[in-house]
């Protein structure tokens, strides 16, 4: 028998196989992800911790397993703080939950900061931007972004 009905035979197949395996993975609505609250944590000499709730809302009627998390957080355009866990979870069908991630600024990233908002007059409304992923296996992991604006308690006096 001649190769060249084989070799199509195969790709044919190959094909085939490749295109149905894609109807394996169904497609999911992507998690309602903010930020819902900072809260200090004791840090280093050289760094300053916080622990970042998230609101994770699942709209999707299977439940959504995730093994670590790890995020980004970008004040004025410069990242600011960067944290990562290793907790585990399940969020429901239709349901939400509260994760606590802990993140970690660095001296260097404060510094950063400073001198940016050192142009600035005020410092109400700085433009924030969260960047991160739910672990959650080989084909499972889910990106996430949130953005908004942090508005800093003012002084006593009244004016910065």
């Amino acid at each position: 028998m001649p190769l060249r009905p084989i070799r199509t035979l195969l790709a044919g197949l190959t094909l085939v196989l490749a295109l149905s395996a894609c109807a394996l993975f169904p497609s999911r609505d992507p998690l309602n992800i903010n930020v819902v609250g900072i809260d200090p944590l004791p840090g280093q000499d050289l760094e300053i911790r916080f622990a970042v709730k998230l609101r994770l809302q699942n709209p999707n009627d299977t439940d959504i397993q995730y093994d670590g998390v790890a995020l980004n957080l970008d004040v004025n355009g410069r990242l600011l703080a960067s944290g990562v866990s290793d907790q585990k979870g399940t969020i429901g069908r239709f349901s939400e939950g509260v994760l606590t991630v802990p993140v970690t600024v660095s001296a260097f990233a404060a510094l950063r900061q400073a001198v940016g908002l050192a142009d600035q007059q005020r410092l109400d409304n700085l433009p924030y931007e969260l960047h991160g992923k739910l672990a959650g296996g080989l084909f499972g992991t889910m990106r996430f972004e949130d953005s908004g604006t942090l508005s800093l308690p003012k002084p006593a006096s009244g004016t910065w």
